[in-house]
């Protein structure tokens, strides 16, 4: 039975036991739990560094380098990421950077693409 994530939305899911299992962000959730559609929080309004407003599925691009905390990895200047999903908190952009991963930025320091 495949399904998606709902937490990154992979699809690359599997079943282990009464749970499906994400190998991209780990998340793990019940088979009986309904899957509720992940969206952008309600009243939530995202503007990147030049002010224009952000959706979740738009694309961005980095504009300053950026150094990953825990890391000796460096986000450069122009890196891009598609299909982001908005989320609440500091860091309120949710993306996967290629070569990088999974990652959480501030819409401070990104463009829409």
């Amino acid at each position: 039975m495949p399904t998606t994530c709902p937490k990154c939305r992979s699809e690359l899911c599997y079943e282990d036991g009464d749970f499906f299992i994400c190998p991209e962000c780990s998340y793990e959730w019940a088979k009986t739990q309904t899957q509720q559609a992940v969206s952008d929080p309600v009243g939530l309004q995202v503007k990147d560094a030049y002010g224009v407003v952000l959706n979740s599925g738009d694309s961005i691009t980095v504009i300053k380098d950026l150094k990953v905390k825990g890391s000796s990895l460096v986000v450069k200047v122009g890196t891009k990421a598609k299909n982001i999903r908005l989320i609440e908190g500091d860091h309120n952009i949710d993306c996967k950077l290629e070569g990088i991963g999974s990652m959480q930025l501030k819409s401070e320091f990104v463009k829409k693409a």
